[in-house]
């Protein structure tokens, strides 16, 4: 079990952090507050820390949320943070699906029944991908594979892996915003 070191967060992620929100923003100064408020989150919540995954992985979770509350924020029509959060970086190594469901801790009866519902959506449109994308695609991001792992049993190389991961992440979004959005 890894132990969480917040005296060295700034040295160590900081950059990491912002080089990932700016992506997704696109405002320095909103990215920068983003960033503190995950700082400030995660230090409220270090007893929630299980240690499964790596500090930089739980910090980028928590800044996920963040990313999504501010465009829920400022985007208040229903449901539009969770698929308008588009993918420009091809190594991004995050959680798809956390991305887009709601957090857990702060649900509703509306927000439970809409999470299966894209859950259903999800698994809908995973069905329609090609065989071997949609079977890379859950291995790395729902089943967490590792990416060797995964490449050795395709036989692919990482940049193949990653190119297969962002053509299967757009088309779901597109799938998404078809039949679940509309």
């Amino acid at each position: 079990m890894e132990l969480l070191n917040p005296d060295q967060w700034v040295d160590k992620y900081a950059d990491y952090l912002y080089n990932y929100t700016i992506v997704k923003v696109n405002d320095p100064i909103v990215a920068q507050d983003l960033i503190s408020d995950t700082f400030l989150a995660a230090l409220k919540s270090m007893k929630n820390f299980k240690g499964e995954a790596s500090e930089r992985t739980w910090l980028i979770s928590i800044l996920k949320r963040k990313i999504i509350d501010y465009y829920r924020k400022i985007n208040s029509k229903k449901g539009s943070a969770e698929v308008h959060i588009s993918y420009k970086d091809d190594a991004s190594e995050g959680d798809w699906l956390e991305e887009n469901a709601a957090d857990p801790f702060d649900k509703t009866a509306e927000d439970t029944m809409e999470n299966r519902e894209l859950g259903l959506a999800i698994l809908d449109c995973l069905e329609k991908l090609p065989k071997k994308q949609a079977e890379i695609f859950k291995m790395k991001t729902i089943e967490n594979y590792d990416t060797d792992a995964i490449c050795k049993e395709y036989n692919i190389t990482a940049s193949n892996l990653w190119v297969i991961i962002h053509r299967a992440r757009k088309t779901l979004a597109e799938c998404l915003e078809k039949n679940w959005f509309k």
